[in-house]
C-alpha cells in the first residue's frame, strides 16, 4: 500500500518528535525507527527527514550535537527540547481529534 504524499508530511513533525520523545537519535536512526513502527509502510529517505530535523531545529523544538563513535566515526544526533515535547503535545491532541473525527464518520459510513 502506498501512502498519500501529504499524508506522510502531515504525520512528520509529529513521528519525529515522539521518537525523540524516545530518547536522542540520528537521521538513520529515526529513518529505520519509522519504518519499524509503521510495520515497513513510511520508507522515509535523508531527503524527506533532514529538512524536518531541520525546521524542528530552527523552532527550537530539538537541539543537535555532533558526537564520536567508538570508532571514531561522527553522527549527529537529535534531542528533543521542553518547547518541543510541548509541541508534541499540542500535536497529540490536534491528531486526535481527527483519528476520533474519521473512526466516527466511518463508523457510520463504512459498517463492519
Amino acid at each position: 500500500m502506498e501512502l498519500n504524499k501529504d499524508l506522510v508530511a502531515a504525520s512528520a513533525t509529529p513521528l519525529v518528535l515522539a521518537i525523540l520523545a524516545e530518547g536522542d537519535s540520528y537521521g538513520y536512526a529515526i529513518i529505520k525507527r519509522v519504518a519499524e513502527l509503521s510495520g515497513g509502510h513510511l520508507q522515509w529517505t535523508d531527503g524527506m527527514l533532514y529538512p524536518v530535523l531541520h525546521r524542528l531545529e530552527r523552532q527550537g523544538f530539538v537541539e543537535a550535537n555532533w558526537v564520536t563513535s567508538d570508532t571514531g566515526r561522527k553522527r549527529k544526533y537529535y534531542r528533543i527540547t521542553a518547547e518541543g515535547r510541548a509541541q508534541l503535545a499540542a500535536q497529540r491532541q490536534q491528531w486526535q481529534v481527527v483519528d476520533e473525527t474519521l473512526r466516527g464518520i466511518w463508523m457510520k459510513a463504512c459498517p463492519a
